[in-house]
């Protein structure tokens, strides 16, 4: 049987085969709907969107009205299977038909099983064409970690979570600062979660202009808006039934906001420019640097959306919180951009490495990974040695446990250092009272309130 979202157009000169049709479609799951000729089918492929045509090669007088909107089908809305049916002609006639694009052909007079089949079949193949699509944008897209890579407890508590979380139909929400790996956990709930066959589909709601993000997710009808010269199917459309990744959610405007928070609570998409929804079988995880609950507070976020969304939120650590993890992902790198540039085995010096793990790391385990592409490139010898590393990084001055005491003959950063002493012993707060701030501002003998503005001051809040 057809899923609810699977409607068929009919189109044919005969009022008795297009009932028949109807009926014999109908009763086997799909939405249908007929036209009597060319005309009447394109006004309504221009309004709305189908699974497949039927469609029948002679209509009236027109020995070629088939081929016509084969051909209009073909330029206007390609993603759209068209089946032809024919009792004029020949074979050779039909087979012509899908050299112009049609999925089949179909010979009249001919069993109801046929047609139910054909159907069947080209919606298959339509949909198997729209998960090679995905596949390839995702391969494309894929970043150069292919998992989450480090051996603390903060990661592999992540680890657990998208272990977790995989199977359950729940919204998921990655927050987290930029560069911290909040796709790849996306990508690993996707491969953990029987939906893992399914396209795993990501769009970044920041990275796209405003005007072209509706019709980037929903899709749109030809001639919608100015360039829309041909139907075009949304990511929504294309994820059925796998994955979509929302990154940067926090970007997404407001009125948008609303038309994604009604996707949500009836999995129908209508595309810019259409009358007719079509019904999506999609897991939204979504991703985000921002503070939502506070951005839910201010009115620039919808608080329905906000949790709708954050139904199980999972926490991506800094990369400074896991310095632990540095020497693996240092070594990660290395190895992958020495196979990439064709390099020998090089090693990471023992004072470069322990820079590495001093060093903040403000864009986390992505600035770490371009710093050792760099490394790598400029590198003459067997080591990657300090001078290999670029001057931020080099010279930082870290640690509260760091000697200070006298003045760096190159001086410091004084209010970086500050800043970073301030950074560490809020977290050990935080740490040892188990997050609760009223215990961790006690510990650092502050008030709640100071305690609130360092947070904000440093990025360290949480949802």
């Amino acid at each position: 049987m057809a899923g609810l979202s699977q409607r068929i157009q009919v189109v044919d000169d005969e009022a008795s085969m297009r009932e028949l049709l109807e009926i014999v479609l109908t009763n086997d799951g799909y939405e249908v709907q007929t036209a009597p000729g060319v005309k009447g089918a394109v006004a309504a492929l221009e309004k709305e969107t189908f699974d497949a045509v039927v469609m029948d090669l002679r209509m009236g007088a027109d020995r070629d009205a088939g081929m016509t909107l084969l051909t209009w089908v073909q330029e206007h809305a390609p993603a759209t299977p068209s089946i032809m049916m024919t009792a004029h002609g020949s074979v050779e006639t039909a087979i012509e038909a899908m050299k112009r694009g049609a999925a089949d052909y179909l010979m009249k007079p001919f069993k109801n099983d046929e047609i139910k089949l054909l159907i069947r079949r080209a919606i298959q193949q339509r949909n198997l064409l729209r998960e090679n699509v995905a596949l390839r944008t995702d391969q494309a897209k894929r970043g150069k970690v292919e998992n989450l890579i480090g051996a603390s407890n903060a990661i592999e508590t992540v680890r657990e979570m998208i272990r977790r979380v995989a199977s359950l139909p729940s919204t998921v929400a990655i927050h987290g600062e930029s560069g911290t790996g909040k796709e790849l956990v996306a990508r690993g709930i996707h491969q953990l979660s029987d939906r893992a066959g399914k396209p795993f589909v990501a769009i970044n709601c920041g990275g796209v202009p405003e005007n072209l993000l509706e019709s980037e997710l929903f899709g749109h009808k030809k001639g919608s808006f100015t360039g829309a010269i041909e139907d075009k199917e949304g990511l929504f459309v294309v994820a059925d039934g796998g994955t979509l990744f929302l990154d940067e959610i926090g970007e997404m405007p407001l009125a948008l906001q609303v038309k994604l928070l009604r996707v949500l609570d009836n999995s129908v998409v209508t595309p810019v420019g259409g009358t007719t929804g079509i019904k999506v079988n999609v897991r939204i995880i979504s991703a985000t640097n921002r503070k939502l609950s506070q951005m839910a507070q201010e009115g620039t976020f919808r608080e329905d959306l906000y949790y709708r969304l954050n139904v199980i939120p999972i926490v991506v650590p800094p990369l400074r919180d896991r310095a632990d993890d540095i020497p693996l992902l240092a070594r990660h790198f290395v190895t992958s951009h020495t196979a990439k540039l064709g390099r020998g085995k090089l090693d990471i010096a023992p004072d470069a490495e322990q820079v590495l793990r001093n060093f903040r790391w403000p864009g986390n385990v992505r600035e770490l990974e371009n710093v050792l592409e760099r490394a790598v490139a400029l590198c003459n010898g067997e080591h990657i040695e300090l001078s290999d590393l670029p001057d931020n990084v080099r010279n930082f001055v870290s640690t509260p446990g760091k000697n200070v005491s006298e003045l760096p003959k190159d001086g410091l950063d004084l209010e970086a250092l500050v800043s970073e002493i301030e950074i560490n012993l809020i977290q050990q707060a935080l740490r040892n009272s188990k997050y609760s701030q009223k215990k961790a501002a006690d510990l650092l003998g502050l008030t709640p309130r100071s305690l609130r503005y360092r947070l904000k001051k440093y990025g360290l809040e949480t949802d």
